[in-house]
């Protein structure tokens, strides 16, 4: 992943969750290769579920929003990306609400 080699990965992950399906760190990596490679409604599906598992994980809170972002979904990507900013504190974070709420409010007008 960090040479950004995503189909590869993938090519290991999926027989890897078959496997062990409830493996987190796996369905992590998985749903960031999805990201990478603009498979947004499947890492959407994963993210979806990490969330669920685990809802004080902020990298997932954050890469939800983000993954619902890049499909214009703003309303939907802002409660996630306002939980992870409050947990982590990350200026990153703090800027992608701000990102989310810039554009929400130009849509209305």
């Amino acid at each position: 992943m960090e040479r950004r080699a995503a189909k590869e990965a993938l090519e290991v992950l999926e027989p890897a969750l078959e496997a062990d399906p409830d493996n987190t760190g796996l369905l992590t990596l998985r749903a960031w290769a999805y990201l990478i490679r603009v498979q947004l409604q499947r890492a959407e599906t994963d993210l979806e579920r990490l969330v669920a598992e685990n809802p004080t994980d902020d990298w997932a809170q954050h890469a939800l929003g983000r993954c619902l972002e890049r499909q214009s979904r703003y309303a939907d990507a802002l409660p996630h990306l306002r939980l992870a900013a409050a947990m982590s504190g990350d200026w990153d974070h703090g800027l992608a609400v701000l990102r989310v709420e810039e554009r929400l409010s130009t849509k209305d007008e």
